[in-house]
């Protein structure tokens, strides 16, 4: 059933269900069988049980509270009398009956409750018009208190009478109205009874607890790949698989196991364009338990069947991942090298905290993958300084050739400013001589001049 070489852990449908056939889940904590045919079977043989023609088929109807009720019988009679003694202390109940229209608002008060308002229940509940039905929980709840000494089983027994008779108070109702007010009612009783009836002293439960806890925890070695889950190991989800054990009411530990099943499928969905399918979220939740290790999950599950509504443990959404939650413990509880594809040698050997194949592999690939990343490392730092030695000796040229440049730039210049020079003097020399033969002109031209006024003069006067 639990393995395949090809494909890890397998599952069919029809292996979640009763063995009785009668159309439920079946649960291995019942043997396979669902909590009503297990509950029939654990009757005393004196009793009588309920006709097999009287179980309803799978045919894809909601399967709700009204298709658990059973024939009247010995053993019933009997029940609803230990019931009577409990709530009124005398094998009949007061003869004080209620008047019908005092029926009628609490049914209409009922009837108008919002899904999922468990103040407005409490409210109603505490209403004048509910107060039959408000002794009646008070008296159910102090008695049991005052009993809890009681044998575990013996207080499941009780519970599950009380929420059949409290039912049965609503017989006009519809099923899901029925349904949606024996969850609060569920949520009221095992909130104030959980310190009272969870991990019994009577039963077994915390040395079941430890004993699991250990074998989980000598199981860590396991990998996604041994199960053949489609989904890595970082988009694993755990937290709310073990938030359950924070919750006091069954249908809120059931909350969990459902909001932990929905991550697996989301996972699962993510990592492969496939729909997932059974094996494959059986494996995945397999995996998630591994790896959470949730604390005291026996007790948790145990709390569950005893004292849970039996629809949500039979039937729709809850049951199905609540069934599964089951599988997957007993798949732990008797997991073997076979079911992870190894030899006896090698589980016996990785039980004996010897390295995994597949952690081993990892390591070495690792190794692997960080010296040829050092190799490429080195390989660039060594072309880094080639490129930097090629650097300096360009640098070095390009300053020499630059201090040749200046220094023919400043040679130029001196004999730029030597020639300048020279022809500034030589300039200033030309213009001096000129100057001088300029001045000798003038002065022989004034002598002239002069020399000619003499002559003039007498000529003048002899005119």
């Amino acid at each position: 059933m639990w393995t395949d070489k090809q494909r890890g852990i397998r599952v069919s449908q029809e292996e979640l269900l009763c063995k009785n056939a009668c159309g439920y889940y079946g649960n291995p904590a019942w043997q396979g069988f669902c909590s009503k045919c297990w509950r029939e079977r654990a009757r005393p043989d004196g009793a009588e049980r309920q006709d097999t023609s009287s179980r309803p088929s799978n045919d894809g109807t909601p399967l709700t509270f009204s298709k658990f009720e059973e024939k009247k019988s010995t053993e019933k009679s009997r029940r609803i009398n230990t019931m009577r003694r409990l709530f009124w202390g005398s094998p009949s109940p007061p003869k004080r009956q209620e008047s019908s229209e005092s029926h009628a608002n609490v049914l209409k008060a009922f009837q108008s409750l919002e899904p999922g308002d468990f103040t407005g229940f409490l409210k109603i509940l505490r209403s004048p018009p509910s107060q039959r039905l408000q002794s009646r929980c008070t008296a159910f709840l102090k008695t049991m208190e005052a009993y809890h000494d009681l044998p575990v089983q013996k207080q499941s027994d009780l519970v599950q009478d009380f929420y059949q008779s409290f039912a049965e108070y609503f017989s006009s109702f519809s099923e899901a109205q029925v349904t949606q007010i024996m969850e609060h009612v569920e949520k009221l009783i095992m909130t104030r009874l959980h310190k009272w009836v969870f991990c019994h002293d009577s039963c077994d439960d915390e040395q079941k607890d430890l004993a699991l806890q250990r074998r989980i925890r000598s199981l860590n070695w396991v990998t996604p790949q041994m199960l053949s889950v489609p989904f890595p190991e970082k988009n694993t989800t755990v937290t709310a698989i073990i938030e359950m054990d924070a919750k006091r009411a069954p249908q809120d530990k059931l909350a969990c196991v459902s909001k932990c099943s929905q991550h697996v499928f989301e996972a699962l969905s993510s990592s492969s364009s496939e729909p997932a399918n059974a094996d494959d979220f059986l494996s995945g939740l397999i995996y998630v338990v591994l790896k959470a290790n949730p604390p005291r999950l026996h007790s948790n599950m145990q709390y569950v069947i005893r004292f849970g509504l039996p629809h949500s443990l039979m039937a729709g959404e809850s049951g199905y991942y609540f069934t599964n939650l089951s599988c997957a413990v007993a798949f732990i509880e008797k997991l073997d090298g076979p079911a992870l594809n190894l030899s006896p040698e090698e589980f016996d050997g990785y039980m004996l905290r010897q390295p995994a194949p597949f952690a081993r592999s990892k390591r070495l690939k690792v190794t692997t993958e960080t010296q040829h990343l050092l190799e490429e490392l080195q390989g660039r730092q060594e072309k880094l300084d080639q490129g930097v030695d090629a650097l300096n000796v360009q640098l070095q040229k390009w300053v020499q050739t630059v201090n040749s440049q200046l220094d023919e730039a400043t040679a130029q210049f001196a004999l730029v400013q030597k020639e300048i020079t020279a022809q500034a003097e030589h300039s200033e020399h030309s213009s001096s001589s000129h100057d001088t033969e300029q001045q000798g002109d003038d002065t022989e031209d004034q002598m002239v001049l002069l020399l000619s006024d003499k002559h003039a003069g007498p000529e003048v006067t002899e005119c």
